[in-house]
């Protein structure tokens, strides 16, 4: 079953992406239709990546998982690396932990209804369980959980996880300050479904009544973390946490809310009680060594397919070292930073690695603080000058052209630059305005606004090579026009605590990383969202994206979307700048990897991995 793509505009905060929540931050596909397998066979698949040479066990279908029911799992270890960046932690649906890095690690060990292909496709996981639509008026849905479908600790996976995982994202529980009770990235799901789940908690089958269609509804519901866990922790009854929240007890609710935000949360290297953390996926956390590695084990207790192999390590490490550990065997798989550089360096190691290169649902943006106090929250017009001298274009020619001849610079933000409506929905919402620098125009802005001198600190998670570059190229036009432009790169930039949390900086550079929702974009842009960072506020933007929400038409959808780039554009919310490129490379010997356009990225069928003997 699948859902099909309508949008790019869902994404992860990975500090090289984030993810844009409205229920799941990017990469690209594995091997291009009719690459050799490396077997002397031709894959049939039509995976959007090339990855020629690249090895199976069982030929993919489509740019859905394998059917890999026959694989064995082997005592052998496989070593990746995303980057860097450390791991966060088991809960992966909170603010603080939601980014890319994080959930390409979480994601190996939940399960749920469904998952993206490699073309951002939505793919239903029927190991898992199904759903159907069985009432169109109201419109409601019903999920059925499989029968086997357990936690690792032996623990049925039952309706009343469900029950706990709405409650997360139903804002309308609140403290006695009226704030949410839970710290979760998504409200999305509580706004349109008030009731939440309705079934026997310790039974397999619940329904969810929207308050109307929903654009989203088939992704709306998928993994969980466990109730019974929480219940536990909180001195609860696991039936006496399902009432607590059926019944909107706030009181009652509180310790088991304390604990979700906070019990999970430990120091980098150590993982919480292995009682605390079971999983329903193939893998479950083993061992975390601060800044270096963090070791998922297959999961013994695992009702589905076996993995293809025991141990998945994700390596901690900069992606500038990621060629050089490649071809030492230090790693097997690694998705470093698309350059020109990089490119050079994985070619030349062809006899030992496959290179796999697409074109990621990801995409490199520069953001405004819209918070009192700051240079451009009420000033559209240093907005306006700012934007008309970021070079975009050049940014794109020296630093992204190298890599991808074909790529340009992207004038819109819910819709990419390889989507088939792309075109059509920037030729009626962007007029052209900063397509070239005006530093005389910017100039005369800045006098005008007695503004000559506004330092301008940019923020981004370092080290970023290709960040740092285009702070460097933005720095040299825009100084010219009046600006001070600052470098505010920093390895905690987005961590807790960090410039990005605390409003300190007065522009943003990161990425977005998005996956086949329709309206993610409303966490980012709509007011008051968990993932609207920058204190950005529009009434019309809200309404767009609350009509949105509800239209079921693609043609409709465009005409909205078309809206909200206008509002977007007017405002200056911000200024996209491209597409990201994607490279990454794998061991020759190691059969089954496939990049993917999606957050998950290459990792995202790593239970599939194996070693050829």
């Amino acid at each position: 079953m699948k859902l099909r793509k309508l949008s790019a505009a869902t994404a992860l905060l990975a500090t090289g992406a984030l993810v844009l929540s409205g229920c799941t931050p990017g990469g690209d596909n594995g091997d291009a239709d009719g690459a050799d397998t490396g077997n002397g066979e031709t894959s049939g698949n039509t995976d959007a990546f090339n990855a020629e040479g690249q090895q199976f066990t069982t030929e993919p279908e489509d740019t859905g998982k394998a059917d890999t029911s026959d694989l064995e799992t082997m005592d052998d270890e496989i070593s990746v690396s995303m980057g860097e960046i450390e791991f966060v932690g088991y809960n992966g649906s909170t603010p603080e932990s939601y980014s890319v890095y994080n959930s390409t690690v979480v994601n190996r060990i939940f399960e749920g209804f469904g998952y993206w292909g490699t073309d951002n496709v939505w793919y239903a996981n029927e190991d898992f369980g199904s759903y159907e639509v069985v009432s169109e008026d109201p419109f409601t849905v019903e999920y059925t959980i499989g029968e086997d479908v357990s936690w690792s600790d032996g623990t049925p996976v039952t309706v009343a996880d469900y029950v706990l995982d709405w409650a997360y994202q139903n804002a309308s529980l609140t403290n006695s300050d009226d704030e949410p009770l839970f710290n979760g990235i998504s409200q999305t799901y509580g706004e349109r479904v008030l009731e939440g789940p309705q079934g026997d908690p310790e039974g397999k089958t619940f329904t969810i009544e929207y308050t109307e269609p929903f654009a989203d509804w088939e992704i709306m519901v998928n993994s969980t973390l466990p109730a019974h866990v929480v219940a536990e922790q909180s001195d609860m009854e696991l039936d006496e946490l399902v009432t607590a929240v059926r019944e909107a007890d706030t009181d009652a609710l509180e310790p088991a809310a304390e604990f979700w935000n906070e019990g999970w949360l430990t120091d980098p290297g150590t993982l919480p009680d292995e009682e605390l953390i079971p999983v329903t996926g193939p893998y479950t956390l083993d061992n975390w060594q601060a800044g270096e590695s963090l070791t998922i084990t297959a999961n013994e207790e695992y009702w589905g397919n076996a993995p293809g192999t025991e141990r998945i390590v994700f390596r901690f490490v900069n992606d500038g070292q990621h060629v050089q550990a490649l071809e030492n065997g230090d790693l097997n798989v690694a998705r470093p930073q698309a350059t020109v550089d990089t490119r050079g360096q994985l070619e030349r190691l062809e006899d030992q690695i496959v290179l796999h290169e697409g074109e990621a649902a990801t995409w490199e943006h520069l953001d405004f603080n819209f918070i009192e106090g700051g240079a451009f929250a009420d000033s559209l017009e240093l907005r306006e000058a700012f934007a008309m001298c970021v070079p975009r274009q050049q940014i794109v020619s020296n630093l992204v052209e190298p890599v991808n001849p074909e790529a340009t610079v992207l004038n819109a933000r819910e819709s990419l630059t390889f989507e088939e409506n792309y075109e059509d929905i920037v030729s009626e919402s962007y007029d052209g305005t900063y397509d070239e620098v005006d530093i005389e125009g910017a100039a005369e802005i800045l006098e005008a606004e007695d503004a000559v001198g506004t330092e301008v600190r940019i923020g981004y998670a370092a080290p970023n090579p290709r960040r740092t570059d285009t702070v460097a190229e933005i720095k040299a036009s825009c100084d010219e026009a009046g600006f001070e432009i600052v470098d505010s790169g920093s390895e905690d930039f987005f961590g807790p605590g960090g410039a990005q949390e605390t409003g300190d900086y007065e522009v943003a550079l990161f990425a977005w990383a998005g996956s086949g929702q329709v309206v993610s974009g409303q966490n980012i842009y709509s007011t008051d969202r968990p993932q609207n960072y920058g204190g950005y506020s529009n009434e019309t933007v809200d309404d767009l994206f609350n009509q949105l929400a509800t239209t079921e038409e693609a043609d409709e959808q465009q005409e909205i979307i078309i809206g909200i780039e206008q509002e977007l554009w007017g405002d200056l919310f911000g200024i996209p700048l491209y597409v990201h490129p994607q490279l990454s490379g794998s061991d020759i010997s190691i059969s089954n990897v496939r990049d993917t356009a999606s957050q998950d990225q290459i990792v995202w069928n790593a239970e599939q991995w194996q070693r050829a003997e």
